[in-house]
């Protein structure tokens, strides 16, 4: 016979004591039978083996041990993908271990050497751009991961370093080496495009300001009145400061430390829910006393006093083509830049740059100041111009409109960013602009208008005025700039109108 499971103990015999053997419980207990639960037993572990069986023969009436079923472990939850970068400047790579093809280990390893990389290859630019190297470090790496399979992801990131040591060392941050390989993919085929792209004056034509809009946007659209360069400066007259808007009296050797004066821009912000103008050069209020010290300068816009200082004169109309020797010699389509100084006559021009319409540079130099005028400040933080180079110039501001009547007829194009300034200051009335602050418009409206340095980024993805408080701006690379950004808007905006155009 085969020994009993012992499965109808707990059940009561139906004979009861008239039964002589069978598998049910002869107990006297008649209570009924108590469900079988799985309880913890405060008991030493039982052994591995396998448990005693009970017979029909036991006189237990107790249900037979269970087996303690234990709670399995929670299953691990999906967390998303996430990259992000360690305080100290060294990438860290946090992602999901179940979402990642290859182990992450092996990613954060080849993560660090990229970083190393790309510390070595921005070593000029990580004192003023601390996290350009993590943040290039971790986007290279997720590009590698996407474009690649577990199998060539680690050849892939091996390549990508290759390509890393072979870039030269970039000098600014708008320099073609920096950027991921993606990065300089793109940008690549982008300049490719806008560099194909050939400005010719039916292609322009629907971007022309009229003159209406050039009045509204303070455009000098006609000679002033007046004696044109009687008053060259304004030694011994009461002015108003540029800076912190004290009446002064301009003086040839004005002192240093007359003026204090915020060289940024105001702007508003919300600190603890109150909103604040707060000024982007030290991040204090408008309420609060200048963070810079120096001259007072002053800053004129009425077109008779600019007229008087210099005199304005209308572009040169194009010469006739009888014969070769008398051919124009004009393009078509130039970009224009200037860079302004402070000086006893105003602010007045320091440095010219032209380009034509491929970006070449044909015109750039510094603009002696006339007889009696003299430098005040020369603005360097933002003119880029020092005492010591400007020294150099030789062409008074009639020598460089003689020399910029060679390439610029009253038919050329003349573009550049916020022209009006640029014109004023070269005494120069033209009517063929285009004026990439209002092709670009703030969204304010005007009178706001958007930097050209934030237009560059945003469309061209490129970096410009970056030289910071010692080198400023440079008129060459800004009028480079506002030609790629006429171009991209002919590339990416064909049919779109703007107000500028002629009814």
């Amino acid at each position: 016979m085969f020994s009993t499971l012992g499965l109808f103990l707990a059940v009561p015999c139906p004979r009861k004591n008239s039964c002589t053997f069978c598998p049910f419980s002869h107990a006297h207990d008649t209570t009924p039978p108590i469900p079988l639960i799985a309880t913890p037993d405060p008991a030493p572990a039982p052994s591995k083996k396998r448990p005693f069986e009970l017979t029909a023969s036991s006189s237990s009436s107790e249900p037979p041990p269970q087996r303690i079923r234990t709670a399995s472990a929670p299953k691990p939850v999906r967390v998303p993908a996430q990259i992000s970068q360690s305080s100290s400047g060294a990438p860290v790579l946090r992602v999901n271990a179940v979402q990642s093809q290859v182990a992450l280990p092996v990613r954060q390893a080849l993560l660090k050497s990229i970083y190393d990389h790309f510390v070595v290859l921005y070593e000029n630019l990580l004192p003023s751009n601390p996290s350009l190297a993590s943040e290039h470090a971790l986007r290279q790496e997720e590009q590698v991961y996407k474009n690649s399979t577990k199998l060539t992801y680690r050849n892939a990131v091996i390549n990508s370093i290759a390509s890393l040591k072979k870039r030269p060392i970039p000098t600014s941050i708008s320099h073609p080496s920096v950027g991921t390989e993606e990065d300089i993919t793109a940008r690549a085929e982008a300049r490719k495009k806008l560099d194909t792209l050939r400005l010719t004056r039916t292609i322009l034509a629907h971007l022309f300001m009229t003159t209406d809009v050039m009045q509204q946007w303070n455009y000098i659209t006609e000679i002033p009145n007046g004696d044109g360069g009687s008053k060259p400066h304004a030694v011994g007259q009461i002015v108003k400061c540029e800076r912190c808007g004290q009446p002064y009296m301009v003086a040839n050797h004005p002192t240093d430390d007359e003026c204090t004066y915020h060289w940024g821009r105001p702007f508003s912000k919300t600190i603890n829910g109150e909103k604040l103008r707060i000024y982007s050069c030290c991040s204090k209020t408008t309420s609060e006393d200048g963070c810079s010290r120096g001259s007072h300068v002053f800053y004129e816009s009425d077109p008779i006093n600019l007229h008087l200082r210099q005199p304005f004169s209308l572009t040169r109309p194009p010469k006739s083509c009888d014969g070769d020797n008398s051919a124009d010699t004009a393009f078509d389509v130039v970009a224009l830049d200037c860079e302004m100084i402070y000086t006893t006559g105003g602010m007045r021009v320091a440095r010219v740059s032209v380009v034509d319409g491929a970006g070449a540079e044909v015109f750039d130099e510094l603009v002696r100041m006339d007889d009696g005028v003299e430098v005040i400040d020369y603005n360097t933080r933002f003119s880029g111009i020092t005492k010591e180079e400007h020294r150099k110039a030789s062409l008074t501001l009639s020598s460089i409109r003689q020399s910029l009547d060679v390439f610029i007829n009253s038919e050329t194009i003349i573009i550049g960013h916020a022209l009006e300034n640029d014109l004023k200051t070269l005494r120069m009335i033209h009517h063929q602009c285009i004026d990439t602050a209002i092709l670009f418009p703030h969204r304010a409206g005007p009178p706001y208008r958007r930097s050209l340095r934030d237009l560059a980024k945003e469309h061209l993805g490129i970096s410009i005025q970056t030289g910071g408080g010692s080198t400023g701006h440079s008129s060459v690379e800004d009028s480079v700039a506002t030609l790629d950004l006429v171009r991209w808007h002919i590339l990416n905006k064909p049919n779109k109108k703007t107000t500028t155009q002629d009814s």
